[in-house]
């Protein structure tokens, strides 16, 4: 393995841990409005993922900035392609990050089912371009022989990006409702159950869909081949799993398959655009590669060496983090 290669691996990785982590983050916040009936129950739903969710998005920053030195052309095509709607997840980001903090302020119901809001906003909002981001890497995007992306907003918004988005939506819903249920007491926790698994066979129509248009719109499959390997047919017996832990009401199994689901399907996606980081729609010979893309092997190098020594810490960190906060979160918990 190149340093190239190694690089790409771990920038899906970052990306993977992200997506899990952030998901049920997006799923408990699009919950908010609907599972919380009255305003201890919102603060709860809150609480569940308020020492977890800014160290969540540090994977965010961290794959951004891993993919700026890596692969500095991948970087330089993809924001510009993709201003728009990363200045729009970016707001809903700052939207979200300040309604944590500010909705405790006030007393008022106004003031706090305002913030509620943003709460809904800034998580179904990056669930959903998200979803359509991933899609169009996956699809192809206008990328001429420079490397520049000749396209508009419209070219991202395809039936197929869509179709994408909506069900990243739908998985990071389930994930949500099924990290409730591991993090909840009851009522909260039975109504977060039964919506799961009313959730679950709608999200798996939607994947199925999903898969089915990525089939026709991408080259992923014709890449994988007759036998895909592990990912993706783990990640189609993850997500089925989940319906049968839930009927059997062991949340925690049913939560690691969701996240299971999450992981081995963004692996499927980075293992089908291997060595590619982004597909031309013009023509194939203008994408992006891991070598066309890439910094100097001694950046590289540099990079690899750091990586080696500050990531095992982040994660025993972050691990610890979650170690002390894995308890459920009760009245005697809420903070206001």
């Amino acid at each position: 393995m190149d340093l190239n290669t190694l690089w790409f691996a771990l920038i899906a990785v970052l990306f993977v841990g992200f997506l899990v982590l952030e998901g049920f983050d997006y799923g408990v916040g699009i919950l908010l409005p609907f599972l919380g009936r009255t305003d201890d129950e919102r603060r709860g739903i809150i609480n569940t993922i308020g020492p977890f969710w800014d160290g969540n998005e540090v994977w965010l920053l961290t794959a951004g900035g891993a993919l700026f030195a890596a692969f500095p052309h991948w970087y330089a095509t993809l924001f510009s392609g993709f201003y728009l709607a990363l200045l729009v997840i970016l707001v809903a980001l700052i939207l979200r990050g300040v309604a944590f903090e500010f909705r405790s302020k006030h007393e008022s119901t106004r003031w706090r089912s305002f913030w509620d809001g943003a709460l809904f906003f800034g998580s179904v909002v990056p669930a959903l371009l998200f979803g359509v981001a991933l899609s169009n890497l996956a699809r192809g995007v206008p990328i001429d022989a420079s490397k520049n992306f000749t396209g508009s907003f419209f070219d991202l918004v395809s039936p197929y990006a869509l179709l994408s988005g909506v069900t990243a939506v739908a998985v990071f819903t389930l994930h949500g409702a099924l990290f409730l249920c591991l993090k909840s007491e009851a009522p909260l926790q039975e109504r977060a159950h039964a919506l799961s698994l009313r959730l679950w066979p709608i999200t798996v129509g939607l994947v199925l869909a999903f898969v089915g248009a990525s089939y026709v719109s991408t080259d992923l499959f014709q890449r994988l081949g007759v036998n895909p390997g592990v990912a993706p047919v783990g990640a189609a017996a993850a997500l089925l799993s989940v319906g049968w832990m839930l009927r059997a009401k062991r949340h925690g199994w049913a939560f690691f398959m969701s996240a299971a689901t999450i992981a081995l399907s963004v692996a499927t996606l980075f293992a089908g655009l291997y060595p590619r980081v982004m597909v031309s729609s013009i023509d194939p010979a203008f994408s992006l590669t891991i070598y066309t893309a890439s910094s100097s092997p001694y950046t590289l190098t540099v990079m690899s060496f750091v990586a080696l020594t500050f990531v095992p810490l982040v994660l025993a960190y972050q691990g610890w983090s979650y170690w002390v906060f894995r308890a459920r979160v009760t009245r005697a918990h809420l903070e206001y």
